[in-house]
C-alpha cells in the first residue's frame, strides 16, 4: 500500500472482507473504550487521539499490528506472554481471535496515562 488513506474508512476499504472484519472488531472495542478518542489518520495508520495519539492498528500479511506505544506493551507485559510483541507494537495473528477486552484495557490505560500527562503540565 503506497497509498495514503485520508480516512479510516478508505483505510479498511483496501483490505480484504476477512482482515477488514478484525479490523472492524478492533476498531469497534477501542472506539467504546475510549468515547472521547477522535478517529484519525496518522503514519498512514487508523489512530485514536485525545492529546496525544493513543494507540494504532495496521494490518499486515499474516497478523493485525496493534501499536499502543511502549508503555501499552510494558504494561500489560504478563497479559501479552503469548503475542510477538516489539517496542511499542503487538502482534494478532489473523488466523485466531482478537482479545478485545485486552486491546480496550490497553487502550483504556493509554488514555488514563496521557491524561495524567496534561495534568502534570497544568501543574508546571
Amino acid at each position: 500500500m503506497n497509498a495514503k488513506p485520508s480516512s479510516v474508512e478508505e483505510y479498511l476499504s483496501w483490505c480484504s472482507p476477512e482482515v477488514r472484519e478484525k479490523l472492524e472488531q478492533m476498531r469497534a472495542a477501542i472506539m467504546k473504550a475510549l468515547p472521547k478518542a477522535k478517529e484519525v489518520v496518522s503514519y498512514n495508520m487508523p489512530a485514536y487521539k485525545t492529546t496525544e495519539v493513543l494507540v494504532y492498528f495496521a494490518a499486515a500479511k499474516k497478523h493485525i499490528g496493534f501499536y499502543p506505544t511502549n508503555s501499552g506493551v510494558s504494561e500489560f507485559k504478563k497479559e501479552l506472554k503469548k503475542y510477538v510483541t516489539s517496542t511499542g507494537a503487538i502482534q494478532f495473528p489473523l488466523d485466531k481471535p482478537l482479545p478485545l477486552k485486552l486491546i480496550a484495557d490497553i487502550s483504556q490505560f493509554r488514555a488514563a496515562e496521557a491524561e495524567k500527562r496534561v495534568e502534570l503540565k497544568k501543574k508546571k
